[in-house]
């Protein structure tokens, strides 16, 4: 599709990977957009039409891009098999691997949406992508899990940013060491969580086992 028959929605999302591309060098930034708008063909006028909000709409637009990007590389029933925590690290891996060589434009991008003015949006953001990562790894949840999954795996995937940014280690080991650290010890807990709320007739009781000592089952 030419450029110009884009709406602005479609063309903040075109524009996005070379905005990313390009804040490496030129930060979150309107010369960031002029040059993804000349790879793309695009007045740079209009394009700087498709972020009024400026650097942080450039940077969710490039979060929605990873997203639609991760749906279409890793659907459901491509990843349906694996156990739930190889579908999270597939998952989240693959958003890492979309981040390599941007390191520097994702350390900016953090540092923006760290501001106390982008916390709100940038929390949404971040939501939004861990339930497109659940929803992707076959979570149906309806009642409060829906909610402490996201926020759990909202948590794990922003320090697991916060590593890769300034990881050195050789095919980003130390990133992939702390990911998988994370999502043990998430995975412990979810265990520890079941066992305790599952249903009472389902646990041990002492009431149930002093009965059938006292009238054993004929």
């Amino acid at each position: 599709m030419d450029a110009a028959d884009l709406t602005l929605d479609e063309l903040r999302l075109a524009l996005a990977p070379g905005v990313a591309g390009a804040a490496v060098f030129d930060g979150w930034s309107t010369e960031a957009v002029d040059n993804a708008a000349a790879a793309l063909g695009v007045a740079p006028a209009v394009a700087r039409i498709a972020f009024p909000g400026g650097a942080m709409d450039m940077i969710a637009a490039w979060i929605e891009t990873i997203d639609a990007d991760m749906a279409k590389a890793l659907p459901a029933q491509r990843i349906g098999n694996l156990p739930i925590r190889e579908r999270i690290r597939s998952l989240i891996q693959f958003r890492l691997g979309a981040l390599k060589g941007k390191e520097e434009a994702l350390r900016r991008a953090l540092s923006i949406m760290a501001m106390p003015q982008n916390a709100r949006r940038a929390a949404r953001t971040g939501w939004n992508s861990a339930d497109a990562m659940w929803r992707l790894a076959g979570d149906t949840s309806a009642d409060y899990n829906h909610y402490t999954k996201r926020a759990t795996l909202g948590s794990i995937y922003a320090a697991t940013l916060l590593v890769f940014a300034d990881d050195q280690s050789e095919g980003k080991a130390a990133t992939a060491a702390f990911l998988d650290r994370r999502i043990e010890g998430v995975m412990r807990f979810e265990k520890a969580k079941a066992r305790l709320l599952r249903p009472r007739d389902e646990g041990f009781s002492m009431t149930r086992l002093l009965g059938r000592m006292r009238y054993p089952a004929r």
